[in-house]
């Protein structure tokens, strides 16, 4: 069993290439805007309904994935660095797999602004993740979060290994999947 934790700031590229990275593996995606889009019918995420939801519908599938025969999971996160409440939820779902015997692997990607600002519009984005197609709304959402959240680590804070962080501005999706399949032997 193997877990990939792809994370970085919202349009990076994570559930792009996390199916780039699924395709080549025999993992599975699993990207957070799954459970989010789906209790968005009902509560916002910013809800404490919401969240809880959330929050309870992944741990769920972590659990039983963990414990199943399947090959693994990856799965993507925006992880506020600032934020102690990311930390302590980072290490509870590693953990569940952890407790399985699973391997884990850390892939952190960064991308310029501008950069980020076109992915956001991109039709697979758009076409994957419903709440996102308010556009204004996206835009402001994803530079108003750089300020209250620090959405890249500083070098040398990722303790766990392995661990890789990239910069996939300039790079496709799939060279990006390949360089994480390749550094990992996934």
């Amino acid at each position: 069993m193997k877990f990939v934790l792809l994370f970085g700031p919202q349009a990076v590229g994570k559930m792009t290439v996390g199916h780039e990275l699924a395709k080549m593996t025999d993992l599975k995606l699993f990207h957070n805007h799954m459970t989010i889009d789906l209790v968005h019918h009902f509560f916002d995420y910013d809800t404490k309904e919401g969240s809880r939801l959330v929050h309870s519908f992944r741990e769920q599938i972590f659990e039983e994935v963990a414990k199943s025969n399947q090959s693994g999971m990856i799965f993507t996160y925006v992880w506020a660095f600032n934020e102690q409440e990311d930390w302590d939820y980072v290490d509870r779902v590693c953990r569940i797999f952890e407790n399985q015997g699973a391997d884990i692997y850390f892939v952190e990607l960064e991308a310029d602004l501008d950069e980020r600002l076109q992915r956001n519009k991109s039709e697979f984005r758009l076409a994957q993740k419903p709440t996102k197609r308010d556009l204004e709304w996206s835009d402001g959402e994803l530079i108003s979060s750089m300020d209250k959240y620090r959405l890249n680590s500083h070098e040398g804070e990722i303790k766990r290994k392995p661990y890789l962080r990239m910069n996939n501005t300039k790079l496709s999706a799939e060279r990006t999947a390949i360089r994480i399949k390749d550094e990992f032997g996934l």
